[in-house]
């Protein structure tokens, strides 16, 4: 602002002092140019305030605002410029004396601009700031024309006095130039006109992400030095929900390292993959309707898809609310598959509330183990009994007990040995409500 001050009362003495219009304008250059920095200092530090209750994406359009007035002001005054230079090129008005201290008030005007416009253009880099880089412009282009005045009075002191017109018309066409492209980055910004190849930028980020099936939508406004990225993805509908929020904290920071300016909002959309099977679906689905269901078998006969499944439910309902629930459930399986599959669904008791219990007497716990340890070495290959507790509790006795088995063996040759053993157990102590039986691998020797 003090360099825009100190040139604009220069070049104005100057320009009235020799009667040169190319230097006359390039003061009423200089004084708008003060105004429109004054203009990015009010608007840079307005800008900078964070979100409020007001103002949900900040307040960094304000630069923009700042910076259409500025191209106003740059068009103003060339229209100015055009009219008096057309005039006294008509007219031949034109009495122009150059000297030495107009020449050097250009001259360091010139120095002055290609400082202030690297300064500006740096800081510009770093914050991104619209309105700090309209300034950077528009010193750029006082250098040019700067110089074309510096032209114009090199004509007249060769005995062309017409040169100071029509450097003074030069001038205004660079203005117009700047104020062009300013306008134009401005007016983009203010009805959030997306930057150009962000929108490919982002999409190359975002279908990078592991984890992300499709980018549906992306969307991208700027703010001031600050650009809003929205985009919307699509996930495997079998994942959890951690892994959904880790693959949108993926992107959110993918996005931010390569566009540093980005504040970014990432939704994900549910999708069914191709690769799904039978059972992930009927899984999927159950998940969905807020249903605990296991021992899900699918298999396919007589041209149909035949689904069993357990579905886990508060055992202190009534049959009837229970028998909806698994009536529910049925539709919405039918509903994804179609009319044409069979649904067997196994109501199962689902504790839910924590029970009160206390270790049995020692005496009844020694003849538990006995019990387990003799059905256990029965089995075929069931061995080691171990850790036995018994309990008792509001509801009944509950016992728990580990055991091992061959490593190399199958999960469904252990859990049926243990079940069997379970229901052995139940045979020979009928007090016992709950077993859980927990099978380990066999330790190398």
């Amino acid at each position: 602002m003090l360099a825009s001050a100190i040139m604009t009362i220069a070049k104005f003495i100057v320009g009235f002092a020799t009667g040169s219009l190319g230097l006359i304008s390039e003061g009423l250059h200089s004084l708008f140019d003060f105004g429109a920095t004054v203009l990015t200092y009010l608007a840079v530090s307005v800008s900078d305030k964070p979100a409020d209750s007001g103002h949900h994406y900040g307040h960094g359009k304000i630069e923009s605002v700042a910076a259409l007035a500025e191209t106003a002001l740059l068009f103003i005054t060339s229209i100015w410029i055009v009219y008096e230079a057309f005039h006294r090129l008509v007219t031949g008005c034109a009495d122009v004396e150059v000297t030495w201290w107009s020449v050097a008030v250009i001259s360091i005007s010139i120095l002055v601009d290609i400082s202030r416009a690297r300064a500006l253009k740096l800081v510009a880099e770093k914050t991104g700031s619209q309105a700090i880089e309209a300034d950077a412009l528009h010193f750029s282009s006082d250098v040019l024309s700067s110089g074309v005045v510096l032209l114009g009075l090199g004509l007249v002191a060769i005995g062309y006095p017409k040169g100071d017109p029509i450097a003074a018309v030069g001038v205004a066409v660079f203005v117009c130039l700047a104020g062009w492209r300013l306008g134009k980055r401005t007016i983009d910004t203010l009805i959030d006109a997306a930057p150009h190849g962000s929108l490919e930028m982002v999409r190359e980020i975002v279908e990078r992400i592991p984890g992300v099936a499709a980018v549906n939508k992306v969307r991208v406004r700027p703010a001031g030095s600050v650009l809003f990225v929205e985009t919307e993805i699509s996930v495997g509908r079998g994942l959890p929900q951690n892994r959904v929020d880790e693959i949108r904290f993926a992107v959110a920071e993918a996005i931010k390292a390569r566009m540093p300016e980005a504040e970014t909002i990432v939704i994900a959309r549910a999708l069914a993959l191709d690769d799904e099977t039978v059972h992930d679906r009927v899984v999927i689905i159950a998940r969905n309707h807020g249903a605990a269901v296991h021992h899900v078998t699918v298999y396919h006969a007589h041209g149909k898809i035949h689904v069993g499944l357990d579905l886990e439910v508060d055992g202190r309902l009534s049959l009837r609310i229970a028998h909806d629930m698994a009536s529910r459930l049925e539709n919405e399986i039918r509903a994804e598959f179609g009319g044409d599959i069979e649904i067997e669904t196994h109501i199962e008791p689902l504790q839910t509330r924590v029970l009160m219990g206390g270790d049995v007497a020692e005496r009844e716990l020694e003849k538990i183990g006995e019990i387990i340890r003799k059905l256990a070495s029965k089995t075929e290959f069931l061995h080691n009994v171990h850790k036995i507790r018994a309990r008792q509790t509001d509801e009944g006795l509950i016992v728990a007990f580990h055991c091992r088995t061959d490593a190399g063996r199958s999960v469904m040759e252990a859990h049926n040995a243990v079940d069997e053993l379970e229901r052995q157990i139940r045979r020979e102590y009928p007090d016992i409500c709950r077993i859980i039986g927990h099978v380990e691998p066999a330790r190398d020797s």
